[in-house]
């Protein structure tokens, strides 16, 4: 799966509506141009790719008064909208993610129900304790590594992985049962979002010309 789809769609679903840069503009207040593949280049190419695919509505606004190019505002389609929740519930699910594609689903887990964002982070877990048990078969933790020689620091790796993996879920799980975060439907969700005009401490220097677009 594709991190930059999903933070994209999400990006672009919280503002209703919104210009490239403001797309830009948030995933970089998020620092996800530091833990994802959300570079300025690659979120314009996402931005141009799901408009096509129809995944986005691109609206062209006229340009100001001093000239320039118009700029486009996108919009989430209901095939987008289809399409940003299943990566979604896939990220959350399937435990074996990237890290990038990890952070992307829990930075938009409030999007969904309080109980199915629950019921898909056990599943996750659950898949997680089928593959230890299938790595398991071959390899003793309790015996050590050595057993395999160095290899054996491989499965030590993965078991070690999956043990933190399924204690970080269950202790979410555990926040979110307890009433944790805003979800859909209970109210006013978080703002995780920069307002139009708002500086941005965590933007980069790097201008493109596609921010004036």
């Amino acid at each position: 799966m594709s991190a930059i789809r999903l933070l994209v769609l999400g990006a672009v679903r919280q503002h209703g509506r919104a210009h490239g840069y403001q797309v830009r503009n948030d995933l970089e207040y998020w620092g996800a141009h530091e833990w994802s593949n959300a570079k300025p280049g690659s979120i314009y190419h996402a931005l141009k790719q799901m408009a096509k695919q129809d995944l986005l509505h691109a609206h062209e606004i006229a340009p100001s008064t001093a000239g320039g190019p118009p700029r486009t505002e996108y919009e989430i389609t209901d095939q987008g909208t289809e399409e940003y929740f299943r990566l979604l519930r896939e990220a959350l699910t399937s435990y074996d993610q990237k890290m990038d594609m990890k952070s992307a689903a829990i930075g938009f887990i409030v999007d969904l129900p309080r109980a199915e964002a629950v019921a898909l982070l056990k599943e996750r877990t659950r898949r997680i304790e089928e593959w230890r048990a299938a790595v398991t078969e071959h390899y003793v933790p309790e015996d050590g590594p050595e057993q395999l020689g160095h290899i054996g620091e491989i499965m030590n790796l993965w078991i070690h992985t999956a043990d933190a993996e399924a204690e970080w879920t269950l202790g979410l799980i555990g926040r979110i049962e307890g009433g944790a975060y805003t979800f859909a439907g209970e109210g006013d969700p978080f703002v995780g979002v920069l307002a139009e005009g708002q500086e941005n401490p965590y933007a980069t220097a790097d201008r493109r010309p596609e921010d004036d677009r």
